[in-house]
């Protein structure tokens, strides 16, 4: 199975990380495709998007300001099935990838992807102290996956604090 394509971009309002593509990400060639990824749903609730968008349109999200990347490539059923060697190489990608596109806020989609890429742990949901790529905001929010306990509406409130990053960015792009 193929790694799906980043979608980057300079000047983003978000990057959003997460840990690696689903299989279904890496069948489809999309992020979060699988049907059980609640974080298109997530994402529009919490007043990122005008309407809920699909997997299938995730390049779109780029004029939002909006792009996408994982800090390893390896498309796997669990992220438990990443190894420590791939997280330490894919810590580097993307600190590189971070300091190159420079994003207004790097969002981690979960702690643990956070956690792999400072080396911290004990962190809050929101905004980090600190940013590893200095100028960049590190914003950390629970993952979207299915497999995540935490209520959706809970999540969502913690994505909606991005929109204090992000509400001129897409009212320019909705109006063209």
């Amino acid at each position: 199975m193929n790694p799906i394509p980043d979608h980057l971009d300079y000047g983003l309002a978000v990057l959003f990380i997460g840990y690696n593509p689903s299989v279904r990400s890496g069948e489809t060639g999309h992020h979060y495709a699988n049907p059980s990824n609640r974080f298109w749903k997530i994402i529009h609730e919490a007043g990122l998007t005008s309407r809920k968008y699909k997997p299938e349109e995730d390049g779109d999200l780029l004029k939002l300001g909006y792009g996408f990347t994982n800090i390893v490539s390896r498309p796997t059923k669990m992220a438990a099935e990443i190894t420590k060697e791939e997280y330490k190489s894919g810590r580097l990608r993307l600190m590189d990838t971070i300091a190159t596109y420079r994003p207004k806020v790097a969002c981690f989609v979960g702690k643990g992807v956070y956690e792999q890429y400072s080396g911290r742990s004990g962190i809050d949901w929101g905004e980090q102290p600190d940013p590893v790529v200095p100028g960049v905001v590190e914003f950390v929010a629970p993952s979207s996956s299915g497999l995540v306990r935490m209520p959706t509406g809970e999540i969502t409130e913690i994505f909606r604090r991005l929109t204090k990053y992000t509400t001129d960015q897409l009212r320019k792009s909705e109006l063209g």
